[in-house]
């Protein structure tokens, strides 16, 4: 198998116990699926005698490595937030409870500050009545934080408690904070699984189709679209601006664009564009039509800003604001042609992220959960769960944050986005 795609997932050891759940459909250890699915992502691989890339798929187990009554449970939430989180706890907290019997499980406080010791934040023990109806509420009920923790540190409790299964529910840095607890686990010969559960609202994670909370994302953007389309109608050469979010990939700003043609612009970060040229377009459009929306994913254009290498705590390039650039720089552009325009600018970006996830990412949340839940009752470590071709699988911690999963300009997503809005392919 090509080194760059070895989906084989670590192992604790041998899984000698019956898994107490039963009557149902339990997935054998060597069910997988290709990670290709067009002919000529396979024949290659056949013409030179190799097995193409194929992921494990996820699922209960007939037998299980841990002792459901002699283990504990860690669940840990880090990064910002996003719908569904609560959803996940939940799903995580029923699945250890009622499908394996496991009676101690912790909520660890404020993301991985919460497992180190010293820092005084007491774990929640998570129970089905504590998370009875947590599903309704935005955010999460253990709060979260950024930044990284020693790997030693949070070992150490973990031990104290005698937690064999840690599941980590984040993004690219709280997957490899994940990675490097594994590994510290491992150099100690603890037999610790740690398995993460991906949580970006840009739906960036590589090797995985689809995160949780971005349809609901979507959903929600589509309402300050609607209103800036109806500021924008209402006004003479009106203009709605919206930002959304999107740091390294435009998937929000593409699909929600993609929501009743209301969008004229979408720009993302994955295709580069000129002040000059936009503007142009723009005005061309006000002249025609006499109104334009214009969707800008929170990391385009960043090229067009003066912007420093300055970090944030979880070590993401601090961006410029491509909203507060754009509306100046429209309003200026306008004033200096002498044409009157009308501006609203919208930022939803904190209101959808706080929002409850909707009915189809809660489903999403709950199948997530449960998966990650077999596969550390499995032994299974180092990994996260995630969806490939509509199966639910499990991905080597390492190949999912090899990368960010990106909009492909070329791609039948990006013609549909520029076929809608009618924008230049070139600005």
């Amino acid at each position: 198998m090509n080194a760059e795609l070895n989906f084989v997932i670590d192992r604790l050891g041998a899984c000698l116990m019956p898994s107490p759940l039963q009557g149902v459909r339990h997935t054998g250890d060597d069910e997988r699926i290709l990670y290709g699915s067009r002919p000529d992502q396979i024949t290659t691989y056949v013409a030179a005698g190799e097995e193409p890339p194929a992921m494990e798929l996820a699922g209960p187990r007939e037998r299980i490595f841990f002792d459901p009554a002699k283990i504990a449970c860690g669940i840990v939430t880090c990064g910002g937030l996003c719908p569904g989180i609560n959803d996940v706890i939940r799903a995580v907290t029923l699945s250890l409870h009622h499908h394996y019997g496991v009676r101690k499980i912790y909520g660890f406080r404020y993301g991985y500050e919460g497992l180190v010791k010293r820092l005084g934040h007491v774990p929640l023990e998570l129970t089905p009545e504590v998370v009875s109806h947590i599903g309704e509420q935005g955010g999460t009920i253990l709060a979260s934080s950024r930044g990284p923790q020693d790997p030693g540190e949070m070992v150490d409790t973990l031990e104290e408690l005698n937690v064999g299964i840690l599941f980590a529910i984040g993004g690219d840095g709280t997957l490899k904070g994940a990675g490097k607890i594994a590994e510290e686990a491992k150099r100690r010969g603890r037999p610790l699984s740690v398995i993460g559960i991906p949580k970006t609202i840009d739906n960036d994670i590589a090797f995985v189709q689809k995160t949780f909370g971005f349809e609901t994302a979507v959903a929600e953007a589509h309402r300050a679209i609607y209103a800036a389309h109806a500021e924008a109608a209402g006004a003479r050469n009106g203009i709605g601006l919206v930002k959304l979010m999107g740091r390294d990939s435009g998937f929000i700003a593409a699909y929600a664009s993609l929501i009743d043609s209301q969008v004229n612009f979408c720009l993302v970060p994955e295709v580069p564009f000129t002040l000059d040229g936009f503007l142009k377009s723009l005005e061309e459009r006000l002249a025609r039509r006499g109104h334009a929306v214009v969707v800008a994913a929170e990391g385009a254009g960043q090229e067009l800003l003066a912007t420093t290498a300055e970090r944030d705590a979880s070590g993401n390039v601090r961006l410029g604001d491509i909203g507060l650039f754009l509306r100046d720089a429209i309003k200026a552009h306008f004033a200096r042609a002498g044409m009157e325009a009308t501006l609203k600018y919208i930022d939803p970006s904190y209101i959808i992220r706080s929002q409850p996830a909707n009915t189809h990412d809660s489903a999403l949340c709950l199948l997530l959960g449960h998966s990650a839940v077999h596969a550390g009752m499995a032994g299974r470590t180092n990994m996260v769960v995630g969806l490939w071709n509509h199966q639910f699988t499990h991905v080597p911690i390492a190949l999912a944050t090899s990368a960010r999963k990106k909009l492909d300009p070329e791609g039948w997503l990006w013609s549909s986005v520029l076929a809608s809005t009618g924008q230049p392919r070139r600005m």
